[in-house]
């Protein structure tokens, strides 16, 4: 965890607050309305109440008879440390909620559940990837959390015929290089892209500034979000990974007189471009993908946060009671985050198939190809690409310092 980052670029702030006036004073960024950190005309989406969890949804304790070696592995391979960790250790802390729910009420299926860490790194993932699928136990994989370690990785797996499921990389390309082992427990940048527009739509905003950075996600993201935007697209710029300084592109904001910002990339990088966009006098929203949608991007961007709305194939796990008091539990008392229903299901649907007795590599992979049934985020059914049908996308916002959902902005 990084403390709150106050990141100033004094040699161009009054240059920035002479620009934001003229931001704000044309199109739907201008001036100070109902909305508090919104601008003009923009809406201040009401947050949502309550999710409706299926009835049917499958959970990870079973029938509480099954039998299975004393060796029979799960892993996670994913971020555990690194700029971006805490969207993995979401995800890994869903995994291990399901995993301990299965112990406890399966004495006779005791499933080991371990851990590589790759820190978000597509150039350190190959190395993790190697020792999971070396590992003859590990039946099965959660992860890779990220699309550029992801494509870095999937081929190991295919190799090795170890099933994989990812909560959250969403780059669509990953499901066209004919792997056999790979499933995507989400949809795709192909859903998400588009969903943005819907989300500057229901704002009431007219044009929306796209920033990137240089990872196979934020680039395949902003992508999809470019075409979707169509006549809304104010301008775009590229940034890159470790970039701290964002002045430049301040300045480009301001003077495409965009009434939104849309940032393809991660917190770490999303965090101080929030906050200097802020400062330097820019009125209208920042909205940010999946990869931004973190407390710890409200922990960065401090007081900026307050104009943030995200976009997110994800469900609020907050919402379901249950769920987010058992999550607590293996958090530390944290509330569940990004992906972490996610990661919660993947296992679930790994741990229902060795409870059915697919505990080899070749049968469990068998088994999720022709999973079809609910978990608690959505209905799990993959084609023959790894890809599921059901793809609900989620808005977010800032509201008191606090992530909440503002419900579904399209259906896929």
């Amino acid at each position: 965890m990084r403390a709150t980052q106050k990141l100033a670029i004094p040699a161009i702030v009054a240059m920035m607050a002479v620009a934001g006036c003229a931001n704000s004073s044309s199109g739907g960024g201008g001036g100070s309305g109902s909305g508090g950190a919104l601008g003009g005309d923009l809406k201040n989406l009401p947050v949502q109440s309550k999710i409706d969890v299926p009835s049917d949804a499958v959970k990870p304790a079973g029938d509480g008879k099954a039998k299975c070696d004393p060796n029979t592995t799960i892993g996670y391979v994913g971020a555990m440390t690194g700029d971006n960790a805490q969207l993995g250790i979401n995800i890994y802390n869903g995994v291990q909620l399901a995993v301990n729910e299965h112990n406890k009420a399966n004495p006779g299926c005791q499933v080991k559940f371990t851990k590589f860490d790759t820190e978000g790194d597509p150039t350190k993932a190959t190395g993790p990837a190697t020792k999971a699928t070396s590992d003859k136990n590990i039946i099965g994989v959660i992860g890779l959390p990220f699309s550029g370690e992801s494509k870095a990785t999937g081929k190991i797996f295919e190799n090795a015929g170890l099933a994989h499921i990812t909560p959250s990389a969403t780059d669509p390309a990953l499901a066209d290089n004919g792997w056999t082992t790979f499933f995507r427990g989400l949809g795709n940048d192909n859903v998400q892209g588009p969903a943005v527009s819907k989300l500057a739509d229901k704002l009431g905003a007219k044009k929306v500034y796209v920033v990137q950075d240089d990872s196979t996600y934020g680039i395949g993201l902003a992508n999809t979000a470019t075409k979707g935007l169509g006549d809304k697209l104010a301008g775009t710029d590229k940034v890159t990974t470790k970039q701290k300084d964002f002045s430049a592109t301040v300045q480009k904001v301001l003077d495409s007189k965009a009434d939104a910002v849309f940032y393809a990339g991660y917190y770490a990088e999303g965090a101080p471009l929030d906050q200097q966009l802020s400062d330097g006098g820019f009125k209208g929203v920042f909205i940010g993908p999946d990869g931004v949608k973190d407390p710890e991007f409200v922990k960065q961007a401090g007081d900026a946060s307050k104009n943030a709305y995200f976009t997110c194939p994800c469900i609020p796990g907050d919402l379901i009671p249950e769920f987010a008091t058992a999550y607590k539990g293996v958090s530390n008392g944290q509330a569940p985050g990004t992906y972490s229903v996610e990661g919660y299901d993947a296992m679930t649907i790994m741990l229902a198939g060795i409870d059915k007795g697919n505990t080899t590599r070749a049968k469990l992979k068998d088994f999720i190809k022709s999973y079809d049934a609910a978990g608690l985020s959505k209905k799990y059914k993959w084609d023959s690409k790894g890809e599921l049908s059901a793809l609900p996308v989620y808005g977010y916002k800032v509201d008191g310092g606090v992530i909440k959902s503002v419900g579904v902005i399209s259906e896929g």
